[in-house]
């Protein structure tokens, strides 16, 4: 089973298949708080305003843009949801790729980070 730490030391990469039931299952054991929901594996973040959400979005719409992985992003006041599926994989018929897990344990780095 892949962990955190190794999942912060990799980069997304090209994927064509996307990873199946046991995969995934074994990834959200691993990943504190993400769930799969919709085809998407999912997390909220809360926050104590609306300053500190668009400080946390901001953070990690730079990791996004260096991985070149973008999620879907639902931001409210003291709330951020971040959505991840790879659309690319399985033909452009979409699902989970390890790329989605890099990231999201790229994202609550940086959540954990801005707790302390």
């Amino acid at each position: 089973m892949t962990t955190t730490i190794e999942l912060l030391g990799k980069r997304c990469r090209h994927q064509e298949t996307a990873l199946d039931e046991r995969q995934i299952a074994e990834y959200l054991a691993a990943a504190n708080g993400w769930a799969l929901q919709d085809g998407k594996i999912t997390r909220t973040f809360a926050f104590k305003n609306y300053h500190d959400t668009l400080a946390f979005v901001n953070a990690i719409a730079y990791v996004f843009h260096v991985e070149d992985h973008h999620p879907e992003l639902v931001v409210t006041y003291n709330r951020c949801v971040v959505k991840f599926d790879t659309h690319s994989v399985n033909n452009g018929h979409g699902g989970i790729s390890e790329n989605d897990f890099i990231c999201a344990a790229k994202v609550d780095e940086i959540f954990r980070q801005a707790a302390h």
